[in-house]
């Protein structure tokens, strides 16, 4: 079999078929050129559509229909339930009836708005099913037997459509490409049997457990008829209450085309394709098209986005951003009920399963609740509404009314971020303008069914109201523009469709009613849309979701005197010493016992190096500055983590990147003596045969030499920037703090030089900090700088010297390697034009170190690649003296 597909790939029109299908954009064409089919053989109808006449027609549906119709629409969305309960009996999977209930309607729900043929849900199920502890041994089989079955039934539907039992003649005789399309359906289901019967899926699928029992195989299609043949009976069921009465079969036989149309479309819940072609068969029967638009619109929601409201409350309980609250934090504030308002008042944080709903879903209930209000806002009210809400209100009353509901919608849309990021103010605000909604929703057009929901809404947040502890998050740039753009986009919307349904609308107004009555209520539609955009930016981006100034006052410690009481008697380490720059932050855990030295990098603190302290007090101190950073939206994150460290970092949650590693001489066997020092012994003879002298001043330095130093500085730097945050910067009040090396001519100029820094251990380890030297200096001068530095070091009594990082050495070289660490590699190899790496890891490796990995520990939430861009930018940011220089 491969060498024939190796046969086939040598003609070059295979070759170039392949490699236009695996392009993503010709794979998305595929759906785009359906639609567009569908949208020629039916334009005709589509010219005929009337916004206002299909709102007039939903409008006026009594209530018992509603409640019919959507009792019809959830009972079949749980019908859909009978796939889980397949897939749990034949791989006997451990889980709860009630349990298995649930995943599937959120399986199923989020499937229906996103992907028709079932393949949207199996993400969804895979998450859900692991969760509950179902091995991937088990699960991966049961997703992948369930995945192909679930268009079984409407492949048997389709055949009925062929034998005459489901007559759609004219539908399919006006557009014959569907005939294509049902039979192609149609041979589905003898290839599904074949398959589920083959020895390939016995021993794949089945784990060797036998052929499909005939049993399962009538069972799957089974499962899948009964979800098609309900979703047909909710379709007839609307279509009989909207336009009067309707032939099952006919309607039946028209839903089953439509919907092999949107299977064959891929589009998102085939929408478009099934909902064009059900608008021509419903047409053809000589329905308006008004009328047959109202349905397909009843039909989308009340199978498709009100069932997956549910099922976004039901996901909310399992795949919630946090499962369970935060035990320092949901003990913390909270006082016991002390009498039985307080416990009636209490009730619902009393009971896991309520409280416990996700951020994640009410975040997008609260989207949902601004579009419903601009929805209500956008289109006309029932005539017999506004008249009841003028006689009991002043017109002005309800226009004020109608503006404030469009403002409250659209500032919901945006504090819905807010609410998913669990700020506390955005929890205030959203639950206030919940209930001020719902009031206006009355006052401006009697909407009693959106003022229910908005309360609904307000009573969940109320039940959630635990979940919202953070006093603020950054708003960085591209979210601002994201989102700027995502309500200038509803706002247009919003005005097409105010706009376009009150013309339509009052065109076809019975006769006896006075337009200009009716337009006095709808002229907001146009002039309303400008200044909510406006008030969004303002209230919200101001009030709501702007960082807090107390995050820099929380942040903003930078005592340098208690920097040195605390290494008077903890250990420090090689990148100790650049805690006294003075551009980072101090915090200090468990009661000043445990230190993070760290810089702002967006939303994030990133961390130099391994936390200072006792080591039983690194983990509980990770945990207590990572709690003071999420209350601020901030992730903390860990720059040169050495390996000692990652066992604590691994418990905390958090991935790892090699970063490359760290050069270290053991002094007591550095020597010059032996072959493979020969050059550094010629170095050293020559520069002291030529007179060149070494020499390590102590602080204080003299201004005058620190003058020296800086000219110096100054020419290497060539009028590049100084980089800062792990490196050290020409600082002279940071040079004072240690030692310099000097090297000097004969003559007594200094030629090079490189500040010291100490290791805060006692004297074992010596680092080299900054280094510098003139354009003009002879070749091995930074060499014998080196062997001075090692030796003077020695005779010091030090054990180790530190020789710094080799960034991205030894990082990506093996084939089990991450993708990200590869790419590193690559650039280690060939990014020897920008800083060549592969050369200083060369260079280093003459004084014979030693080499420990450094690594960079990040949250899992984190992206590694926006991480690595903003790590780039904090490397590459000004410092003060920089900017003081310029």
């Amino acid at each position: 079999m491969h060498s024939k597909i190796q046969t086939l790939e040598r003609f070059k029109i295979v070759r170039l078929i392949v490699s236009v299908y695996r392009l993503r954009a010709v794979r998305a064409l595929i759906p785009i050129a359906i639609i567009a089919l569908v949208y020629l053989e039916g334009q005709h109808e589509l010219k005929q559509v009337h916004l206002g006449l299909i709102l007039h027609e939903l409008k006026r549906v009594p209530a018992e229909a509603i409640a019919q119709m959507m009792g019809v629409a959830l009972l079949a969305v749980a019908v859909m339930s009978g796939y889980d309960y397949l897939i749990r009996r034949h791989f006997r999977l451990n889980i709860g009836r009630w349990s298995t209930f649930r995943y599937s309607w959120i399986a199923n729900t989020f499937n229906n708005l996103i992907g028709f043929a079932g393949l949207a849900g199996v993400g969804l199920r895979t998450l859900l099913y692991k969760k509950s502890g179902v091995p991937a041994a088990v699960l991966t089989p049961a997703i992948v037997f369930l995945s192909p079955l679930m268009i079984t039934g409407l492949s048997l539907l389709s055949w009925g459509n062929i034998f005459g039992l489901l007559p759609a003649a004219a539908l399919l005789h006006r557009h014959h490409w569907l005939v294509f399309a049902v039979w192609g359906m149609a041979l589905y289901l003898p290839f599904f049997v074949i398959v589920q019967r083959s020895l390939l899926f016995a021993r794949w699928i089945n784990r060797d457990q036998g052929r499909t029992p005939w049993l399962t195989v009538g069972a799957s299609v089974g499962a899948s008829f009964l979800e098609w043949l309900f979703a047909g009976i909710t379709f007839w069921t609307i279509g009989s209450h909207l336009l009067g009465g309707v032939d099952f079969v006919t309607v039946f036989s028209i839903y089953v085309i439509a919907a092999i149309a949107g299977i064959l479309s891929m589009a998102p819940g085939g929408i478009g394709a099934f909902d064009l072609i059900a608008l021509l068969g419903l047409t053809q029967l000589g329905y308006r098209t008004d009328q047959a638009m109202a349905v397909l619109v009843i039909y989308r929601l009340f199978y498709y986005l009100i069932p997956w409201l549910i099922g976004l409350g039901l996901a909310a309980l399992e795949i919630g951003l946090q499962s369970k609250k935060d035990p320092d934090r949901n003990t913390a504030g909270i006082e016991p009920s002390l009498n039985r308002w307080q416990k009636i008042w209490g009730w619902p944080g009393q009971y896991t399963f309520l409280s416990d709903l996700g951020v994640w879903a009410l975040g997008k209930l609260v989207l949902v609740s601004g579009l419903v209000l601009l929805l209500s806002a956008a289109t006309p009210e029932l005539l017999y509404r506004l008249r009841l809400t003028e006689d009991l209100l002043s017109l002005p009353v309800m226009r004020i009314s109608h503006h404030l509901s469009v403002l409250i919608g659209f500032m919901l849309i945006l504090l819905s971020r807010g609410i998913s990021l669990r700020i506390r103010r955005a929890y205030v605000w959203t639950s206030v303008l919940l209930f001020v909604g719902a009031v206006f929703t009355f006052t401006k057009g009697f909407d009693y069914e959106e003022a229910l929901f908005l309360l609904l809404v307000a009573l969940i947040l109320w039940i959630s109201r635990a979940r919202f502890y953070r006093v603020s998050v950054p708003v960085s740039r591209q979210n601002t523009v994201w989102w700027l753009v995502l309500t200038t986009f509803i706002a247009l919307l919003y005005y097409w469709l105010g706009s376009y349904a009150h013309r339509g609308f009052l065109k076809h107004l019975p006769q006896g009613v006075d337009p200009e009555w009716l337009q006095r209520h709808s002229n907001v539609a146009v002039t309303a849309a400008g200044g909510l955009v406006l008030s969004w930016i303002l209230l919200t981006m101001l009030f709501t979701l702007r960082p807090n100034h107390k995050v820099d006052e929380l942040f903003a410690d930078k005592d340098m005197d208690r920097l040195s009481r605390f290494l008077e008697g903890n250990p420090g380490n090689p990148l100790t010493h650049m805690l006294f720059l003075g551009d980072k932050s101090f915090y200090w855990a468990q009661g000043g016992k445990v230190l993070f030295a760290f810089s702002r990098a967006r939303d994030k603190l990133v961390v130099l190096g391994d936390p200072l302290g006792p080591l039983d007090l690194i983990n509980d101190g990770i945990s207590e500055f990572r709690q003071a950073a999420d209350l601020y939206g901030l992730a903390v994150v860990f720059y040169q983590a050495t390996p000692a460290f990652l066992p604590v970092y691994h418990e905390q949650g958090y991935r790892f990147f090699k970063l490359g590693e760290e050069a270290t001489v053991p002094l007591a066997n550095f020597t010059l003596r032996g072959k493979k020092n020969s050059d550094l012994r010629s170095v050293r003879s020559r520069f002291e045969r030529e007179g060149y002298v070494f020499e390590v001043a102590d602080s204080p330095h003299s201004e005058a030499l620190l003058d020296e130093l800086r000219r110096i500085s100054e020419e290497w730097l060539n009028g590049r920037k100084e980089k800062g945050y792990s490196l050290g910067w020409f600082k002279p009040s940071y040079l004072q703090l240690a030692p310099i090396a000097l090297l000097r001519t004969e003559e007594g100029a200094v030629l090079a030089f490189a500040s010291i820094a100490p290791g805060y251990d006692g004297g074992t380890t010596v680092s080299i900090d900054l280094m510098r030297h003139l354009k003009k200096t002879p070749n091995g001068t930074m060499d014998y700088l080196f062997v001075r530095l090692l030796e003077w070091a020695k005779e010091q009594g030090s054990s180790r010297f530190n020789l710094g990082n080799a960034p991205l050495s030894s990082v990506g070289h093996n084939s089990g390697a991450l993708r990200e660490e590869k790419l590193a590699h690559l650039i280690y190899i060939r990014g020897g034009h920008w800083y060549g790496f592969s050369g200083l890891r060369r260079y280093k490796e003459k004084f014979n170190p030693e080499w420990e990995p450094r690594y960079l520990a990040y949250p899992a939430a984190l992206t590694l690649s926006i991480l690595t861009l903003d790590l780039v930018r904090l490397v590459s940011r000004y410092t003060e003296e920089g900017k003081d220089r310029k």
